[in-house]
């Protein structure tokens, strides 16, 4: 997932030397106490993988507050992790994610089914029964039909583009069917992929094994949709709930509000604890003024989940610390080389460019250790299984190099043909000043070996077409490409095949903007989506990260870590996996 994706990440004011000193100097001093409303707080990280506030007490109005909207509350179109996170009080899935904190949290569990599925044993053919007693939110059950319906719409592309198509890529690899708005069967219901032999009973049929498919279905994409019900491209302002609660009224860009959901049923939902009465929010256009309301007590939480501003957070830190927590995210922040700008196409000047950054200069930029997170050594998030974090360090970026190793550097310089180093530009988005304050780094540090590289800053919501496009990231000489990336799930191939599969080179909207064309790491991925033993798809992980480092073809910058606001007023908080670190959203309450 892109930053943009999933998490709509508000504009930042970039925090200089002496506000990051700041920083660190009050989360060192700062006490655990603290908080509005007159409520203790719970304490400094007391969410972080853990349960905070835990509360059985129902009733009142869970209020968020957000700097961004989503990018769309269409369950098919959305790819904002947050609006992944919130979908969930008005969707469901066949499966979803465990209520529980931390790493358990990405674990799957029964939702819509009765149980996690039956597979066949060449891991083609999943099946599985609908619960009784599911229904919509006019009462009507839920039935197996829905279901198909609601993920056939990823094949509406020309209608609803924009989010994840998995399923679709999956199923139908060879893009024959049509998606349901050009479908020419009766019902409507017309993928070979799918069978639903009666009401409570969906077949999905793989043309080929993937692992991982069981993850796929519990994204937001895979919740039914009822055909009466779909208005196509303005779905998202009103989506039909099958959840517990339902859309009240929706203002895109300034507020949403979800009320109870009556004809929703408890017992039929083994996941969803639905304890507010009404779940509002409210968006802001200055995230100045929304940390300030948050603080103020105005609101229970940031919807957004990317962490509060340099101004908030420095207020948070120093008198509200308590009410603070500090996860690691789940995303990685970068530096990639196309290989198709030259000197970059030679893997020695790549090195030059890793060996010849300052680290701790690229970690103070984007906050420092708290707010920014720890120095990234390696390409492969520590939520994912295979990940060995901090440990695996092949260019010692966390160790002895960690301020910039020039000799290192002028080596790889004269092995790469460029011993008096050479010229190139850093492509940054200019909606995003922590990116733009990564670059002017990397920019310092590169002229003391003699790599001069100017700075392009492009339009941030023209991403996919500027540096999307491998076309233009050549014309316009892009050697080094700022960006980040979370998992869509927490998977490798979650997480790295949109960014290190051959297969994914696209014309436009590409993510494997390094270029990367290596058999070694394709036969990986193919081996890992057939691999069905866990241990065993955590080793290929493994292996293919070390791959992609061997090549150079990316500079991580951060594990990124958030200050994230916690209402003394919340109840029931912890943060998962399952969201790349953001609160669970769906059994928050609220104390009275």
């Amino acid at each position: 997932m892109t930053t943009q994706r999933t998490s709509g990440r508000r504009k930042q004011a970039v925090a200089a030397a002496a506000v990051v000193a700041a920083l660190m100097a009050t989360a060192a001093c700062g006490g655990d106490g603290g908080g509005e409303g007159g409520n203790k707080a719970a304490g400094f990280n007391a969410a972080n993988n853990k349960l905070a506030n835990a509360s059985t007490t129902k009733g009142g109005e869970l209020k968020f507050a957000g700097a961004q909207d989503a990018d769309s509350w269409d369950t098919t179109r959305g790819y904002y992790g947050f609006a992944w996170n919130f979908m969930r009080f008005y969707s469901r899935q066949l499966l979803s994610f465990k209520t529980e904190p931390g790493k358990t949290g990405a674990e799957l569990t029964p939702d819509l089914a009765t149980d996690s599925g039956k597979v066949s044993e060449d891991g083609k053919t999943y099946t599985f029964t609908l619960r009784d007693g599911i229904t919509w939110e006019d009462g009507k059950p839920i039935t197996s039909q829905d279901v198909k319906y609601g993920i056939q719409r990823q094949w509406a592309q020309d209608v609803l583009s924009g989010g994840p198509v998995y399923l679709k890529d999956i199923l139908d690899p060879k893009g024959e069917y049509q998606g349901p708005y050009k479908d020419k069967s009766p019902d409507k219901l017309g993928l070979k992929a799918i069978e639903t032999p009666d009401e409570k009973t969906i077949v999905f049929k793989l043309p080929a094994a993937n692992s991982d498919f069981p993850e796929m279905l519990a994204m937001p994409s895979a919740s039914p949709v009822r055909q009466d019900k779909d208005t196509k491209s303005k779905y998202a302002l009103r989506p039909f709930s099958s959840g517990p609660y339902k859309f009240q009224s929706y203002s895109p860009g300034k507020s949403l509000v979800l009320v109870r959901n009556t004809e929703w049923k408890k017992e039929s939902d083994p996941i969803r604890k639905a304890y507010p009465d009404k779940i509002s929010v409210r968006f802001f256009t200055n995230a100045n003024d929304m940390d300030q309301r948050l603080i103020n007590g105005d609101y229970h939480l940031d919807i957004n989940q990317t962490g509060m501003s340099p101004q908030g957070r420095t207020t948070a830190l120093k008198k509200h610390k308590g009410n603070l927590d500090n996860p690691v995210s789940g995303y990685i922040r970068y530096a990639v080389f196309p290989q198709s700008v030259k000197p970059f196409d030679n893997i020695h000047c790549r090195k030059a460019v890793i060996y010849g950054a300052d680290h701790v200069s690229l970690q103070n930029a984007r906050g420092g250790p708290i707010a920014g997170g720890d120095i990234g050594t390696n390409m492969l998030p520590p939520s994912v299984p295979g990940s060995e974090g901090q440990k695996y360090d092949p260019y010692e970026m966390a160790g002895a190099n960690k301020k910039g190793n020039i000799a290192k550097a002028k080596e790889e310089l004269k092995a790469c043909g460029q011993p008096n180093g050479f010229k190139t530009r850093i492509a940054v988005r200019n909606n995003k000043p922590v990116e733009v304050a990564t670059a002017e780094s990397m920019q310092a540090s590169l002229k003391k070996v003699g790599i001069q590289a100017e700075i392009d800053q492009y339009d941030g919501s023209q991403t996919s077409g500027i540096i999307g496009s491998p076309s233009n990231v050549k014309k316009k000489g892009y050697g080094i490409i700022i960006m980040g990336w979370g998992p869509d799930f927490a998977t490798v191939q979650g997480f790295g095949l949109p960014l290190w599969s051959s297969k994914y080179i696209l014309e436009s909207g590409n993510n494997n903007f390094a270029l990367i064309k290596d058999k070694a790491i394709d036969k990986l991925f193919d081996d890992y989506v057939k691999e069905l033993d866990e241990a065993k798809k955590a080793d290929i992980s493994k292996q293919i990260n070390h791959k992609v480092m061997e090549g150079a073809y990316y500079m991580p910058f951060t594990f990124e870590k958030f200050i994230n606001w916690r209402s003394s007023d919340l109840a029931n908080v912890y943060t998962t996996d399952a969201y790349n670190g953001q609160y669970d959203f769906v059994n928050l309450s609220v104390k009275k």
